[in-house]
């Protein structure tokens, strides 16, 4: 029974999440459903990664075991031919029969967006966070060299996680700011719960100058929930692509995003 690997994007604004729930609208509900209308099979998928209600995907991977006669390649075309519009297929391929697109992954890099003029909220509501506050971003830029490397990122875990540990290693954490537009982007090789948009809501601080750049050291230090920043809404968070050893590779390709 072939495995297709499929590598998506979406609009979460809809959508309760990713995951499926009892009587909630969800991407991976949406996917599975047309996937039936398709080839008139049942079929249950997985995911690299189970992101939040309004949060965004523009490298989200999917896998799934199928009876289907549809060429591997062909899964792009034909299922974006029943998806909605705020959800697409970027590419197909098949996968080996073991791949799982959670646990064969290596790292996951998400990128979380600021709007700094506030009258342009109707137009950025859903896919930035719209801040008109002034900010220091130098000092968040200098703060992000803090929260790379290997760290107990306790302090910037949400309640209700069901992480064992909380060593996780961040390879890369950058802030950078275009006009109006002002970016995080974070890449690590496993994320806690929140774990982004703690950070983000810590980098505010700082650009407030409520927390100083250095002080992220004290924080993580400190494994203290409450000495880091707020939770900042979903709305800004996307998923922008996996990685997985060459083995588990695939096909591997997602659409580029404001210059990524």
């Amino acid at each position: 029974m072939p495995r297709i690997k499929l590598i998506i994007e979406y609009d979460g604004s809809n959508y309760h999440g990713f995951q499926r729930q009892n009587n909630a609208h969800t991407i991976q509900a949406e996917i599975e459903k047309q996937l039936l209308n398709l080839c008139c099979e049942e079929i249950s998928i997985c995911a690299a990664g189970r992101t939040d209600a309004g949060v965004h995907a523009r490298g989200q991977v999917i896998a799934f075991n199928t009876v289907s006669s549809i060429p591997p390649a062909q899964w792009t075309l034909a299922l974006n031919s029943f998806l909605p519009e705020d959800i697409r297929v970027l590419s197909s391929s098949e996968a080996s029969p073991d791949f799982q697109p959670q646990f064969h992954s290596v790292s996951k890099r998400y990128a979380y967006f600021l709007y700094g003029r506030k009258p342009a909220a109707t137009f950025y509501r859903k896919y930035a966070l719209c801040n008109a506050d002034p900010l220091d971003t130098i000092a968040m830029s200098q703060a992000c060299q803090f929260i790379e490397g290997r760290h107990d990122f306790r302090a910037f875990c949400a309640s209700g996680s069901s992480a064992k540990t909380f060593e996780r290693t961040v390879l890369h954490c950058s802030f950078k700011e275009a006009g109006a537009l002002m970016r995080l982007d974070i890449e690590a090789n496993g994320f806690l719960y929140n774990m982004v948009r703690i950070i983000m809501g810590t980098l505010l601080e700082v650009g407030r100058k409520r927390i100083a750049a250095e002080g992220i050291v004290d924080i993580i230090e400190s494994k203290d929930r409450a000495k880091a920043g707020p939770t900042v809404p979903p709305q800004g968070l996307y998923l922008l692509s996996v990685t997985y050893p060459p083995a588990k590779q695939g096909d591997g390709s997602f659409a580029s995003f404001l210059g990524s």
